[in-house]
């Protein structure tokens, strides 16, 4: 791992827990909507909480696909999860919601749970079939794939 990675990681954190931040407000100020009805889904669209959570989710996403691209997601949904940290907080002090002791406690155990994945390797190693000892032939004799003439 190096620091464009770590940068990559903490920008799938950062934009997720905004987003959904963002959203939240903003949902909150145009209130209920049905998909029933487009007119409303528009007009939630248009608020300025909402459009900058989508784009900040938007943005969640590409990081997102971009750690994907080099990690194994069993390394990057736990590295990532920390954004449940910003965003308990952000719920608390920003929009003021309640979080329950034993959510905080949940918040508490997943950031520990993050410490044992970030130990771990990012990505998987897989052994090359041919080094492994699995030729194109053995496969075939075993009735597994094709075998190349």
């Amino acid at each position: 791992m190096n620091l464009r990675n770590y940068l990559v990681l903490a920008g799938v954190t950062v934009f997720a827990a905004a987003g959904d931040s963002m959203l939240s407000h903003g949902m909150k100020q145009v209130g209920s909507i049905s998909l029933n009805h487009l007119q409303g889904v528009i007009f939630a669209i248009l608020n300025p909480w909402v459009a900058v959570g989508i784009v900040l989710l938007l943005a969640f996403f590409a990081t997102y696909m971009t750690a994907l691209s080099w990690a194994d997601l069993t390394y990057v949904l736990p590295a990532t999860s920390l954004g449940y940290v910003l965003l308990a907080l952000a719920a608390r002090f920003l929009l003021h919601e309640h979080v329950s002791p034993l959510r905080w406690l949940g918040i508490a155990l997943i950031t520990g749970g993050v410490g044992f994945v970030a130990g771990g390797p990012a990505l998987t190693e897989h052994l090359d079939r041919e080094t492994a000892g699995v030729t194109a032939e053995g496969r075939a004799a075993a009735g597994v794939g094709a075998v190349k003439s």
